[in-house]
């Protein structure tokens, strides 16, 4: 679609600048690594992501669905719906899928060698929701890519979904921590910070819940949802417990070779 790329850009500027400065100014947990050091880590992997992206898939997934929806191709086109409704439909549906893909890459040895720097952070904040490997970055282009041409998903789905995937990890990942009488009713529907820190718990059984990024009716339709963690929002402790030296959670070399070292228990 027509400034695709300048919608994506102005809703992710705008998220993390206001995630940014809600946390400077009332953040929930103290960051022990310093957030100079962290921040440039994470946006540097953010960086090498985008690149090896660029490089190998040059076309967006929103100009490939719009090729898909010129030519009828994917299940939504064969079903008599409205276009609002294909587009909602869609959006929902892609919410799921990247919560089964989620799982899966914490259920697989070799696709969570890749998701563990994700989580070898020891705080999280804003930045944390775009720390990921430059590869797991492109196996989700290659799922979302799959599910479009499956789905038939209108371009503007595609658009909006990628859009609301950014400014949700943005969100849920930020250093804040809403008050009850508003945490408790809007996890009801969407994840929250305190939900998704219990994911970024060093204690396995924690990090094997709460997968949804946005929706949270998956976690409790599909049996991972965790309502509390063994240790109040405040005391969790963050990470995994094998990467908590600073070379190890915060030197971009570091993280990108992570998943062809030898793995620690």
């Amino acid at each position: 679609m027509e400034h695709e790329s300048l919608y994506r850009l102005g809703v992710f500027v705008g998220v993390m600048l206001l995630m940014m400065a809600w946390e400077a100014i009332a953040p929930a947990r103290t960051d022990p690594v310093g957030r100079p050091r962290r921040w440039r880590t994470n946006l540097l992997m953010l960086l090498s992501g985008s690149v090896l992206l660029r490089l190998l898939a040059p076309i967006s997934l929103v100009a490939i669905a719009g090729w898909a929806q010129q030519h009828d191709i994917g299940a939504l086109y064969l079903i008599d719906l409205s276009f609002s409704v294909k587009v909602l439909l869609a959006i929902v549906m892609f919410d799921m899928i990247i919560y089964w893909q989620h799982r899966l890459f914490h259920q697989i040895p070799w696709l969570w060698r890749l998701h563990q720097i994700h989580h070898a952070d020891p705080h999280i904040d804003s930045t944390s929701g775009l720390r990921f490997h430059p590869l797991e970055i492109l196996l989700s282009y290659g799922v979302k890519l799959v599910a479009v041409l499956l789905l038939g998903a209108p371009a503007l789905a595609i658009m909006l979904f990628e859009i609301i995937l950014n400014a949700s990890a943005i969100f849920n990942h930020s250093n804040i921590r809403l008050p009850a009488r508003i945490e408790w009713p809007l996890r009801q529907i969407i994840v929250t910070q305190q939900m998704h820190r219990i994911h970024h718990s060093q204690r396995p059984e924690e990090t094997n819940s709460n997968y949804s990024f946005n929706l949270t009716v998956w976690d409790k339709l599909f049996g991972s949802y965790r309502k509390t963690a063994t240790k109040t929002d405040q005391e969790l402790d963050i990470g995994l417990v094998q990467y908590q030296k600073p070379e190890q959670n915060s030197g971009l070399g570091y993280l990108l070779s992570l998943p062809f070292r030898r793995q620690k228990p």
